[in-house]
């Protein structure tokens, strides 16, 4: 595992959901986390390698860090400080 992902505030499991519940369970999870806490991500979804990214952008968290070359796919993000 990269050390990037080795210490996250949190852990959201998503293997064996399809889209769009990965990311509906990413956003349920961001809306109980404090700003600047992160959030590690792990999925098998190929549809998550676009949404991820993609709420990111929308809801302006930082993406830290993706590994998608093979599964399962991780993910980083931080929440905003401009979020609520």
């Amino acid at each position: 595992m990269s050390e990037v992902f080795a210490n996250p505030d949190k852990t959201l499991d998503t293997l064996g959901l399809r889209c769009p519940e990965p990311v509906m369970m990413v956003r349920k999870a961001v809306r109980h986390m404090a700003a600047g806490q992160t959030l590690l991500i792990i999925a098998d979804d190929p549809a998550t390698t676009r949404d991820i990214p993609g709420f990111c952008r929308f809801m302006d968290h930082a993406l830290i860090a993706q590994e998608t070359e093979q599964t399962p796919y991780r993910y980083l993000l931080r929440k905003s400080e401009n979020s609520v």
